[in-house]
């Protein structure tokens, strides 16, 4: 019994759910994951899972295994990582998540320029807003913004990302400049289709007072690229991200609305599981993008 190979399976049957979503991943045979489960078990002479038609869910005893098979596996690859790679030039695969537009627009020359680093490192670039599952779907890492909730993932703070109201000169000429929060119910509102509420704006007042406002959204994308171009042939107002519309702003092209107001601020983090090996390919990656958006993002500046 190769007692390691029985160990990694469990490991991933256990974070993936199910034998066969296991045997995927692993490129391997149902067979062979069901297999080394059962050697596993009638070695250690105990049930490690609960089992259904449909579902695989730890026992007591296999959620105590699974932790200590974790350290185990990871114990050992950092030791061999640090033996086989401390002279060695960084390489291999990294499959890694990104928001769509901050990723074309920032994270995208980032990662060419940490290829010119570490050519031999295997980009698989993901550019979606939908939120991925990590585990399920392989990923190394995946880069979020967002107000990160309790979660099984870990995280470290890439980039500030702040929000703004913008319209171009020439709609303002038409339509008039909003003089207050209320104005904005007034106005033609360019709204990004995945917010959580695409009826209203959070602000912060002056005053440090959060508001829900009203707004009228004529038109909902789900692309930042796509409401930047509407908003500068002036379609109406929009609330974006500084990284995307900074170079309209800077040439003129839009105008901040209502400027004394905050607008949202997030943040851009590099996420991944806790419960997977942290690579030295993925630890250099985190480190050079924190070091490359490190302060005041260049965007803001």
């Amino acid at each position: 019994m190769d007692k390691l190979a029985n160990m990694e399976t469990f490991v991933r049957v256990v974070e993936i759910g199910s034998i066969s979503g296991a045997a995927d991943r692993m490129n391997i045979a149902k067979s062979a994951v069901s297999r080394r489960l059962k050697e596993l078990e009638t070695h250690l002479n105990v049930q490690l899972f609960h089992r259904t038609t449909r579902t695989m869910h730890t026992t007591d005893t296999g959620a105590e295994y699974y932790k200590h098979c974790l350290r185990i596996l990871e114990d050992l690859r950092e030791a061999e990582e640090a033996t086989s790679q401390a002279h060695c030039v960084l390489k291999g695969p990294l499959k890694l998540a990104v928001p769509s537009t901050f990723g074309v627009l920032h994270i995208g020359d980032a990662i060419n320029d940490f290829l010119q680093e570490h050519p031999q490192i295997e980009f698989e670039l993901d550019f979606n807003d939908r939120k991925v599952d990590l585990i399920q779907e392989g990923y190394d890492m995946a880069i979020r913004i967002a107000e990160l909730p309790d979660s099984t993932l870990l995280a470290r703070k890439i980039a500030s990302i702040r929000h703004v109201l913008c319209a171009s000169p020439a709609y303002l000429a038409e339509h008039g400049e909003p003089e207050n929060l209320d104005d904005l119910i007034n106005h033609q509102a360019l709204v990004y289709s995945l917010s959580k509420d695409v009826s209203h704006w959070r602000i912060e007042t002056p005053s440090g007072k959060q508001q829900k406002v009203k707004i009228n959204p004529v038109l909902k994308a789900s692309s930042g690229e796509f409401l930047l171009s509407a908003v500068e042939k002036g379609m109406g107002i929009a609330h974006l991200p500084t990284f995307v519309v900074h170079k309209g702003l800077k040439e003129g092209r839009l105008k901040t609305i209502l400027p004394g107001n905050a607008f949202g601020e997030l943040n851009a983090y590099a996420i991944y599981p806790q419960t997977r090996h942290l690579s030295r390919r993925v630890r250099t990656l985190i480190d050079f993008l924190a070091a490359r958006f490190d302060g005041k993002p260049y965007w803001d500046q």
